[in-house]
């Protein structure tokens, strides 16, 4: 996966980031848009209850694959789905939530649902940390798509697949914090670390944007 990266470039530190600014390090952990797993077991370790969720059944039985210890627990779930958002909170309570590169993934008209969807799961005591790409990523990724080598083999199937990256306006992300009831508590740039490399060797970050959000009362 291009943006599954070994945890100690991702997850780990956007972890440090992130703790500062929970209220309560025991609520469940979910990792949104768990893909395969790689970040919720890095996150597993370090919280005492992970749920990885993702729309992709496939995805998910890739996880629970890969956790055979059953470090975190896999469930389907669509977070812009208010029914599902909703059904997951009267089970788990509060909680806090990470989610990396998902809402850039989202159809333009889910995305102040997926928002949405994210205050729910994290109530009255829970954080979220998300992370997206910036709007200065647009040009490096049609850059390395366009590039004489082609794009790198795991690129590829993002722009076929119609996925695009950059699109998501970094000022758009704080509006749709706010409609949905969320505060930003802390934000920051920093590179979001890839799977690929170019073909000088060195690996591809692109630009990206944190923010910590939570309800302030």
């Amino acid at each position: 996966m291009f943006w599954d990266a070994e945890p100690v470039l991702t997850a780990g530190v956007h972890v440090a980031l992130f703790e500062p600014h929970l209220v309560d390090h025991t609520l469940p952990m979910i990792d949104l848009g768990c893909g395969n797993g790689t970040q919720t077991r890095f996150l597993a370790d370090r919280f005492p209850r992970v749920v990885g969720t993702d729309l992709s059944t496939a995805a998910l039985d890739h996880a629970r694959r890969s956790d055979p210890a059953g470090q975190a627990s896999y469930r389907p779930l669509d977070a812009a789905d208010k029914d599902e958002t909703h059904t997951l909170h009267a089970e788990v309570g509060d909680a806090n939530v990470y989610m990396r590169g998902v809402l850039h993934q989202a159809d333009p008209d889910d995305r102040q649902a997926l928002v949405d969807g994210i205050a729910a799961l994290v109530g009255e005591r829970g954080r979220a940390f998300l992370v997206e790409l910036s709007e200065d990523a647009k040009a490096i990724l049609l850059g390395l798509a366009g590039s004489a080598e082609g794009p790198p083999p795991k690129l590829a199937p993002v722009f076929r697949h119609g996925i695009a990256p950059g699109e998501v306006a970094d000022d758009a992300i704080p509006v749709y914090l706010n409609v949905a009831g969320l505060s930003i508590l802390a934000s920051g740039d920093l590179p979001l670390t890839t799977t690929e490399y170019r073909p000088d060797g060195t690996r591809i970050e692109l630009p990206s944007t944190w923010v910590v959000a939570g309800r302030v009362t």
